[in-house]
């Protein structure tokens, strides 16, 4: 503990001199321009450049969440996450010692390891009054959303050069998360009392605030979801946190999803990869109806992906006597797509996720939910970043004590002998219109 504390000290007192530093080098050239202006400037510029990947990161290890991981465990983590080059990591709560934990973890690393760079979107999770009980009570919101919120607010003060935005809610208007949503104005009111505080300067003005949510909820859906607090909504975020899951509706709403008998000639990899060029089609096409109903309500705001992902296993919905979406390879060429179009767009795009996390359904090991992770718990690389391992990217690097090796033993045909097609089917509606 003391170790710690002197560690702190030195943190400290490294704030204060690179603060000053800073100052004395820069305040020249900024001189005249607007502090909120630049610092905002500075945050998009972070979101937006694809040398600086973001992901989604929960760092979970054990079946329950009572089980948080430790200080050294984040740090394992993040030293994997950064050999990805991933700089900006997503996280859902403050509740939960792992919020402030990972910011620690940051910290420690800016200061042990030469040029660590690592930046936090900090989720300050909402429900609704009674949530996940039997009578949820939709139209109020929960008494601890203040706590919550008030939480976010010190960590962020606490750390402004790692924190560079709050996000309010994790789908939390959306209708179909039945034991929690909220509606819209509760959202609202929390995204306007942390652009208030930036205002007061109880915050610091760099820190964009969103709220992160389904494509639906933010009126590229149903019309129900258009309402006139959604557009308030719009005006007052800084950007929007967007989540489109693909793979999902492979099951939901299935239109775009499966091989075309015109493709009969294909081999069976190539019907695959067809499958999943219309699975990122049907992905744009949520991201794009976003768009064009922000612009019909003479808003421009940057719009980027707040979670989307493939499970790599499913025994349910999403596998082979399902829909047959859910397997490593189509997991990694949705990863290699979504990232491709994402990075020329200039999208940050919050990748759902970085490890498996055992713990969303412990009661059935091989649910979907179980398996997003690009790698495994215990540290094997799964094929979306099979390309990481051969270019060393994780050399040195162990998980659980365990070194970075290939799932499948890096054989492709091994692979792919597990990959169930998709249904075939005489025509889809992939949707996707280009912008």
């Amino acid at each position: 503990m003391f170790k710690r504390e002197r560690l702190f000290i030195k943190m400290a007192t490294n704030r204060i001199l690179l603060f000053g530093l800073f100052i004395s080098l820069f305040a020249c050239s900024t001189s005249g321009k607007n502090e909120t202006e630049m610092n905002i400037k500075n945050t998009y510029e972070i979101l937006s450049d694809p040398n600086l990947q973001a992901i989604s990161y929960g760092g979970y290890r054990a079946n329950s969440r009572s089980v948080q991981p430790s200080i050294k465990e984040l740090k394992e983590d993040l030293e994997i996450l950064s050999a990805m080059d991933v700089k900006i990591i997503r996280t859902y709560n403050v509740h939960f010692e792992h919020a402030v934990n990972l910011l620690m973890a940051i910290e420690e690393l800016k200061l042990e390891v030469e040029g660590f760079e690592m930046y936090v979107m900090l989720g300050a999770w909402i429900d609704c009054k009674n949530a996940w009980t039997d009578n949820p009570i939709h139209d109020e919101e929960s008494e601890r959303n203040a706590l919550e919120l008030n939480r976010a607010v010190d960590l962020a003060n606490e750390y402004p050069d790692i924190v560079i935005a709050i996000a309010v809610g994790n789908e939390s208007m959306v209708k179909w998360a039945t034991s929690y949503f909220v509606l819209p104005e509760v959202i609202l009111k929390w995204v306007n009392h942390l652009q208030d505080l930036k205002k007061q300067g109880a915050l610091p003005k760099n820190i964009w605030i969103t709220s992160s949510d389904n494509f639906a909820s933010w009126g590229g859906g149903d019309e129900e979801y258009k309402t006139k607090e959604l557009s308030q909504l719009f005006n007052a975020v800084d950007f929007v946190s967007l989540h489109t899951y693909p793979m999902h509706d492979t099951h939901y709403n299935p239109k775009f999803w499966g091989v075309l008998t015109d493709e009969n000639d294909l081999s069976e990899k190539e019907k695959i990869d067809a499958s999943m060029q219309r699975a990122l089609e049907y992905a744009q096409s949520q991201y794009y109806s976003v768009k064009e109903y922000m612009l019909s309500l003479g808003v421009q705001k940057p719009i980027h992906i707040g979670e989307t992902g493939w499970a790599s296993y499913g025994n349910e919905l999403y596998g082979d006597k399902g829909s047959s979406a859910c397997d490593e390879y189509k997991a990694g060429k949705y990863y290699q797509l979504i990232r491709e179009w994402t990075n020329k767009e200039q999208i940050s795009c919050f990748y759902f996720e970085a490890f498996d996390e055992s713990w969303k359904d412990a009661n059935n090991p091989g649910g979907s939910e179980n398996h997003f992770g690009l790698i495994s718990l215990n540290g094997e690389v799964k094929y979306a970043l099979w390309d990481q391992v051969d270019i060393g990217a994780f050399d040195k690097l162990k998980r659980n004590g365990n070194p970075m090796v290939k799932t499948y033993g890096g054989e492709l045909d091994s692979l792919l002998k597990e990959v169930k097609m998709p249904p075939v089917k005489e025509s889809l509606i992939p949707e996707y219109h280009a912008q």
